[in-house]
This record gives C-alpha cells, sequence and structure tokens, in this order.
C-alpha cells in the first residue's frame, strides 16, 4: 500500500528528473561550447545504468510479482511480453514522432543574435520530440519510486543525467537563431515539465487499478522501455559527442555504479 509521503517522493523525483533538462538549458548562460568527452561519458554512463537495473532488477522483479499468480513458467512469458511490449510501445512512439534532426545532436552555425527561422525550427521540433519521449520516462520513474526509493534514486538519476544534454539539444539551437538566452531556456524546461506529466497521469490512471499483477506488467514494461532508450538514443548519442571508447567507458561505469548500489541496499 502507498502512502502520501511515498507518493509525493516519487512525484519529486519524477519532477527532478524531468526539470534537469533545465540544468541543460542553462548552459546558454555559462558557456559557449560543451566539453563533447563529458556528455559521452555521461551519456554512457546512463545507459549502464539503464540497462542494468532494467535486466537485472525490474525483469526479474516483474516475473517473480506474475510468478504468484500464473506459475513461474507463465510468469516468465507474461514478464517477457510486458518487457517487449514496453520496447514497442517506445518505438511506436518513435516512429510516429520523426524528426529530421538527432534529437541530442548540436549544429550551431551561426552567431548568436543571427536570426535563423530553419534553426529555431530545429530547436522546437527537438523540444517537441523530447517532450513526446520523456513521458514514458516520467511513468517509468514514479512507477520505480513508488515500490523503492532505493531503486528508483538511481534510475531517477540517471535519466536527470541523459536530459541535461537533451536540455543543451534544444537551447543552444534556439540561442542562436533569437539571441534570446531567456527563451532557450523556456524551452528546455517546458520540454522537462512532461515527465512529471507523465507521473501524474500514471498516478490519476494507474494507481487505482494497482495491482500484483499490474505492477509486475509495469516493471516488465518499464524495463523495455529503458533498454529501447539505452540502446537507440543514449548510445548512439555518446557516439556521436567522442570518440567510441568513452561511451563504452560510461557504460561500464554505470552497470557497476548499479551494481554497487543495488548490493548496498540489499
Amino acid at each position: 500500500m502507498q502512502t502520501h509521503n511515498n507518493l509525493l517522493e516519487a512525484l519529486l523525483l519524477t519532477l527532478f528528473a524531468g526539470l534537469s533538462t533545465g540544468i541543460g538549458g542553462a548552459f546558454v548562460f555559462f558557456a559557449k561550447s560543451i566539453d563533447r568527452r563529458i556528455l559521452s561519458v555521461s551519456l554512457g554512463l546512463s545507459a549502464g545504468v539503464m540497462i542494468y537495473v532494467s535486466l537485472v532488477e525490474l525483469l526479474p522483479e516483474a516475473v517473480a510479482m506474475l510468478a504468484v499468480p500464473y506459475g513461474q513458467k507463465m510468469g516468465l512469458l507474461y514478464g517477457l511480453i510486458a518487457f517487449f511490449g514496453g520496447i514497442f510501445l517506445i518505438a511506436i512512439i518513435d516512429k510516429l514522432v520523426p524528426c529530421e534532426e538527432n534529437p541530442h545532436e548540436m549544429s550551431c552555425p551561426v552567431r548568436p543574435g543571427e536570426k535563423n527561422h530553419s534553426l529555431k525550427r530545429t530547436g522546437v521540433m527537438t523540444a517537441l520530440v523530447i517532450a513526446i519521449h520523456n513521458f514514458p520516462e516520467g511513468i517509468a520513474a514514479f512507477i520505480s519510486a513508488t515500490q523503492s526509493l532505493s531503486l528508483a534514486i538511481p534510475i531517477v538519476a540517471a535519466i536527470a543525467i541523459h536530459n541535461i544534454p537533451e536540455g543543451i539539444s534544444i537551447s543552444m539551437p534556439i540561442y542562436y537563431a533569437t539571441g534570446s538566452r531567456k527563451i532557450a531556456m523556456r524551452y528546455s524546461i517546458l520540454a522537462g515539465l512532461s515527465e512529471p506529466l507523465g507521473a501524474l497521469m500514471a498516478y490519476l490512471i494507474l494507481m487505482p487499478f494497482m495491482s500484483d499483477v499490474l505492477q509486475g506488467v509495469l516493471f516488465g514494461g518499464v524495463a523495455g522501455i529503458m533498454v529501447f532508450i539505452s540502446l537507440d538514443e543514449l548510445l548512439p548519442s555518446a557516439q556521436l559527442y567522442g570518440e567510441h571508447h568513452y561511451s563504452m567507458y560510461g557504460l561500464v561505469a554505470g552497470m557497476a555504479i548499479m551494481a554497487l548500489s543495488l548490493w548496498l541496499f540489499m
């Protein structure tokens, strides 16, 4: 049974993860260039955390929950269906929201203040795409946080880390197109707010019907969503920012950090 405090903490954690796009957006105030190697390692680290926790913690937990009413064999089957269902869901979102520009790739060929409608459109479209992608991430963070804060905190931290370069990818084109740091920052924050919106929708729609079976299905689906995001977005973006090895160092470090944190909180 979820307590009021537990739900409030889950909402606040999801809000923090979403608003971290604003941290990335704030780079327009402090930096003219970004160290891409740091971004590469950070994105790889986020992918490592998400992949490890999905396959080692969330998916086995989903199978265990579903095995109680359905037995071990059918519980495994239903857990795997939920896992691949989560992958299918986020893949459909990707397919329905095409974007000509890579959402994580910054391209700023003009001087700040020089009006460039094409560049502004790139930033606005990137904000829209990221907002739509952040919605299921908000559900994932919220569902995890309502069950276990020790499990949710590293997940939220991983989401927050990968939201920072997303905020940069929104704010930089808009800043270079409009010359306004405030407008650029505003778009970054608005894109991140879709994450707590996803959490709020999960609370209003899913929580009244929560059971062990639904929880198991959600855990499996969340695991699938996070694995897809890691393999389809985070790792390719990490390699775009820097050398291949930087993203791999981050990936292994993320897995090691997640493994250590799970062991410490056993």
